[in-house]
């Protein structure tokens, strides 16, 4: 398999490369992961902070770590980790609290700025390509706090939005423009201070489908800008998921995991709970010989994150587990 870069090429793992007779995992003790003994690393389950916004970010960790699982996404956002008012002392806390809680950081999730309170939608505004160059710049200065949060905390690399919702008078050739011409001065710094910028395509934003994320990708020509393919939302825009693994492997950093109903509705849900097939997405997951983060994104379940994240875990262990025994008994023949 090609790969854009060494960068991505290091989070990858092939089964015929593997370290022969390492172990992989957590101590038996612990509720979370465990491989004993496995030529291949398992991928590896993470749940986002961002279900947990009643809750601030030290008692969100520990819940997230008591659920199963041994990575976390944080949240670049009020009330845990907003770049803008976070200190020292505070980056100090996070630090301790990822220790005490034996997670380690999958992604920062810098999508989101519910700080900004923005009345249209607190997702997606401030957007890239808001016709306010002042509003957009609130955008691009967030996303730079949240490259340097990520150094700081030794995150591997941070999400963004795929551009911004469609504005009245705005064609999709000038927000494409505009997009790239806010986004390079971040594409700039990741590259100066070694951390990913990852886009994340979404149904209803710019950078909906794959294709058009390699089209605008391509524009950019950086070595430290990846995707983040979230499967609910390739799942919503008609792009079942299981299809487009492969081809986007090389470039894939991350993924993130919710269920979508049948509708394609672009509503997060517990994976079981909707028409997503995840057993055929993970083995195609598996099959790439992706050794990274695998992301779970609940937001929707503000009210009842433990029981959500939970479910979620007992539902995909099982599903990683059997992908990445496959991937390791078909290596082992040959």
């Amino acid at each position: 398999m090609a790969f854009r870069n060494t960068w991505m090429a290091d989070l990858f793992v092939g089964a015929r490369n593997a370290t022969e007779g390492v172990p992989y995992g957590v101590s038996v003790g612990d509720n979370r992961w465990f491989r004993p003994n496995c030529k291949v690393p398992p991928v590896k389950l993470a749940f986002s902070a961002n279900a947990y916004l009643s809750h601030p970010i030290d008692e969100a960790l520990r819940r997230i770590a008591a659920a199963g699982y041994a990575g976390v996404e944080l949240l670049a956002d009020v009330p845990h980790a907003w770049p803008a008012g976070l200190l020292e002392p505070q980056k100090e806390a996070i630090r301790r609290s990822l220790e005490e809680n034996r997670l380690t950081i999958s992604n920062i999730n810098a999508f989101m700025m519910n700080a900004v309170a923005d009345p249209r939608q607190p997702y997606w505004h401030p957007s890239w390509t808001d016709p306010d160059v002042h509003y957009r710049a609130i955008r691009r200065e967030h996303t730079k706090r949240s490259l340097q949060l990520a150094k700081d905390l030794g995150a591997p690399h941070i999400t963004t939005e795929p551009g911004g919702p469609a504005f009245e008078g705005q064609s999709r050739t000038e927000a494409l423009r505009i997009f790239r011409e806010e986004l390079l001065p971040c594409v700039e710094m990741a590259e100066a201070i070694g951390v990913g910028l990852l886009i994340e395509p979404e149904p209803e934003l710019l950078i909906e489908k794959f294709d058009q994320y390699l089209e605008f990708v391509d524009s950019l020509d950086s070595p430290r800008v990846g995707l983040n393919f979230d499967v609910g939302h390739a799942y919503c825009v008609g792009e079942d998921p299981q299809d487009w693994v492969a081809k986007m492997a090389p470039h894939t950093v991350h993924y993130h995991l919710e269920d979508i109903a049948a509708t394609r509705v672009h509503k997060h849900l517990i994976p079981g709970h909707g028409a997503i097939d995840f057993k055929a997405t993970i083995k195609a997951i598996a099959a790439t010989g992706y050794d990274g983060w695998l992301t779970v994104e609940l937001y929707p379940y503000g009210d009842a994150p433990d029981a959500a994240a939970a479910e979620a875990f007992a539902y995909l262990a099982p599903l990683v587990h059997d992908a990445k025994r496959r991937t390791t008994d078909f290596t082992d023949e040959e």
